[in-house]
């Protein structure tokens, strides 16, 4: 079963399988390395340009895929907060957040609950609208150096946020395939991101 595996974790877990007899693959953007023993898949964050064959383990070209740096973007939203931020390699150089209160859903029926629904709705714009403004003003000058999006939070949220204005439609362009799912967008997950950003999607099986 596949998870995923900080960078730094990922080297040493492989680092001493180097040169040994078995066979590697690098295509599709992955690379598969088959020992005696296992069977291990690896996909890194960013991607893996790199394609060829080998008889022996060979780690150099993911090695060096996974510790690329990259100008990243983030954007987590869920009804209730945001964060926005930019990162050069691990470092948060640009960030933003902001809160807002939504209500829950409203479980009772009856004539209250389209005042309830109207109002829920109301607070829920105003949340959005004030994130699309908020990642507009940190982001745009990041635009032209911005490699890739991490989106995350709550998807609905995301794409109404994105849906707002063309400036932030182009940066969705670039988002990351791993959608990050967080609970709270407060500065502290915000700061803790990079961990899960450069984390690499790792499977193993045994022969």
């Amino acid at each position: 079963m596949a998870r995923f595996v900080g960078r730094d974790n990922v080297r040493k877990r492989l680092a001493p399988l180097e040169g040994e007899p078995g066979r590697t693959t690098y295509a599709a953007g992955k690379v598969r390395i088959e020992t005696a023993g296992e069977v291990i898949v690896v996909r890194p964050a960013f991607g893996l340009a790199h394609e060829a064959e080998y008889e022996s383990v060979q780690l150099e070209p993911l090695l060096d895929a996974l510790a690329a740096d990259h100008v990243v973007a983030a954007l987590l939203v869920r009804l209730g907060g945001y964060a926005v931020g930019v990162f050069e390699g691990e470092r948060l150089v640009a960030s933003k957040v902001g809160s807002r209160f939504v209500k829950g859903r409203h479980k009772k029926g009856g004539s209250s609950s389209g005042r309830f629904r109207r109002r829920r709705e109301e607070q829920a714009r105003a949340l959005i609208d004030e994130a699309a403004e908020v990642a507009v003003r940190v982001l745009e000058p990041w635009s032209e150096r911005v490699e890739f999006t991490a989106l995350g939070g709550d998807r609905a949220a995301i794409d109404r946020v994105l849906a707002t204005s063309p400036e932030l439609g182009r940066l969705a362009e670039k988002a990351l395939p791993r959608f990050f799912t967080v609970r709270d967008p407060r500065q502290a997950v915000l700061e803790r991101l990079p961990y899960d950003l450069y984390a690499a999607e790792l499977s193993t099986a045994r022969r």
